[in-house]
């Protein structure tokens, strides 16, 4: 009786589940019962208007289920919910879950060669899948793009981008943008050429390819050599981009060149790498560009995310895009023609002297000129940034930015020796190692940042012993801010110091992006847990065990 029961409930949930428009991921957020794009919301915000989670009350945060993704690679996804079911993925499965009772209603396996994670950089994980028309979009780590039945996870169509022995893979979340299925793809450090890809959501026609290297003739060639240094050029497209329906345009960041010594590719800026392009959604038409590395001298890549925003600047309100960069810079952006409005150092740096306003460009230093000439230099932020990918947050009520910043520097030198290109080995042409910290010495702070001064409100200083936080960071009406710890903690600081007020050890490092939502008119945080990354953040986190789950809260009963 009792299994009879759960399928015809699961039967039910297929029958009347509705499908999701375009303008349901319009207005994903004003619709607290879904979490329908990535980011939560098109602007990529991270900002939820709900309070009933607040900072008199987040004491009282208890979990109410908790789920195992059985999966010992790491979770960096987003959740993504709508009507009652939650949707998230890693690399081995895509899951829908009942968000009343924590309970699988379906899971659909995603197989790979094992050998794909020779050429995967950085960890084998995935940020989140894409919820539209009654499908479940997936990329797929040996780079294919899938689409499921949103009711049962049955297989709809499956079609391949890339070969995955070339280098190629994908790591981030496809987008739905103006009915058009866009999906971007990984493999910077192995002589790809970046590109992203838009589908028929029903079918899975590619409509077209954008590649982010340009070809002969092609508007931006200009900027690269003659032969055929532009096919393996890098420019990666390995997080998901924003979205400005009224400009309809999408903003998509671009990643480190291949190799990373410009020498190999000069002269020239070697456009669009290190960059962000303005897409059509329908066409694949780059509208405007601007590089905040040209040239992409020092794996810095430009991927990191585009947060959209209305903010007020001498006095006039401004449609802005917000990008914290690897290189250290904080940048705005005017989102409809690319014009810089601001650019300011957030970590110490010294690859650039300063950011010319008048002319958008960097000044390069005499480091790194000298780093150019084949010096082995001491540089200002490492590759890791700066800010790496895991997501900010913008609360439009305090008009701050939230994120972990690294202050860490790198030793480097270019090695002619390491310039021999084949397809699926990594194409660098250099050598790095971590500039050891000084005694007591933080690597970086959790900090309230003004996107237009790049000066924090506050911060809070990260040690060896916090081993680092990779996790993105959600803001709340509540006053709250929830992000995560490499050592388990998932937990909520006050917007105003960043003072943790509360924390739950979940089992594993928190490294994904938390979302809140509610259900029946009780509001609910979720977040995935499971160790991910690279290899220097995993020997850190050494004594942090695997194994991947979801974790939902929400508050006791008085």
């Amino acid at each position: 009786m009792k299994q009879w029961l759960m399928g015809g409930m699961l039967l039910l949930y297929c029958v009347v589940a509705p499908a999701q428009t375009l303008n349901d991921l319009k207005n994903d957020g004003k619709n607290p019962e879904h979490v329908l794009t990535y980011g939560m919301g098109y602007h990529q915000q991270r900002y939820s208007t709900l309070n009933q989670i607040n900072k008199r009350n987040v004491r009282r945060l208890v979990p109410i289920w908790n789920m195992s993704l059985n999966n010992d690679f790491g979770e960096q996804a987003q959740p993504f919910v709508y009507d009652g079911v939650m949707y998230v993925t890693n690399v081995k499965r895509t899951v829908a879950i009942d968000i009343a009772t924590g309970r699988q209603l379906w899971q659909s396996e995603s197989s790979w060669d094992p050998a794909t994670a020779r050429v995967v950089c950085c960890g084998l994980s995935t940020r989140g899948v894409a919820v539209y028309n009654g499908k479940v979009f997936v990329g797929t780590i040996d780079a294919h793009l899938k689409a499921l039945d949103a009711k049962t996870g049955k297989e709809i169509w499956k079609v391949k981008l890339a070969e995955w022995k070339e280098g190629y893979s994908i790591t981030s979340a496809p987008t739905v943008a103006n009915g058009v299925l866009m999906q971007g793809m990984a493999g910077g450090e192995y002589g790809v050429r970046g590109f992203v890809d838009g589908y028929d959501p029903d079918t899975g026609k590619r409509l077209y390819r954008r590649h982010t290297t340009p070809d002969p003739g092609e508007k931006g060639s200009e900027t690269w050599p003659a032969g055929d240094a532009y096919l393996k050029g890098g420019a990666s497209t390995w997080m998901t981009g924003s979205h400005d329906p009224e400009l309809d345009l999408v903003y998509w960041g671009t990643g480190n060149g291949g190799p990373w010594d410009p020498n190999a590719r000069s002269p020239g800026d070697n456009l669009w790498m290190g960059a962000v392009i303005a897409m059509r959604p329908r066409t694949g038409e780059i509208v405007w560009h601007y590089q905040w590395t040209p040239s992409e001298p020092f794996d810095y890549d430009g991927i990191n995310e585009n947060v959209l925003a209305d903010i007020r600047i001498d006095g006039v309100m401004r449609k802005v895009l917000m990008h914290a960069d690897r290189n250290g810079f904080l940048y705005v952006l005017d989102r409809a023609n690319g014009k810089l409005l601001a650019a300011n150092a957030f970590v110490k740096q010294n690859w650039a002297e300063r950011i010319d306003l008048a002319t958008g460009r960097p000044v390069f230093s005499e480091v790194s000129k000298r780093l150019r000439a084949g010096e082995k230099v001491e540089l200002w932020p490492r590759t890791t940034g700066g800010k790496n990918w895991p997501p900010m947050a913008f609360n439009p009520r305090t008009g701050l930015l939230y994120f972990t910043r690294l202050d860490e520097g790198m030793m480097i030198q270019y090695n002619p020796k390491l310039l021999d290109y084949k397809p699926g080995l990594r194409y660098t042409g250099a050598e790095t190692a971590r500039v050891p910290l000084k005694p007591g010495e933080p690597f970086g702070y959790y900090n309230a940042i003004d996107p237009l001064t790049g000066k924090p409100k506050w911060q809070v200083p990260l040690h060896d012993a916090d081993i680092g936080m990779w996790a993105g960071t959600l803001s709340t009406a509540g006053g709250l801010l929830f992000t995560g710890k490499q050592t388990g903690e998932f937990i909520a600081m006050d917007e105003d110091g960043g003072k943790v007020l509360w924390k739950f050890q979940t089992g594993s490092a928190v490294n994904a992006q938390p979302v809140t939502y509610t259900h029946k008119g009780v509001q609910y945080v979720s977040v995935l847990s499971g160790i991910a990354g690279g290899t220097s953040v995993r020997l850190r986190a050494e004594n942090i065990q695997r194994g991947g789950s979801v974790w939902t809260f929400a508050l006791m009963p008085d």
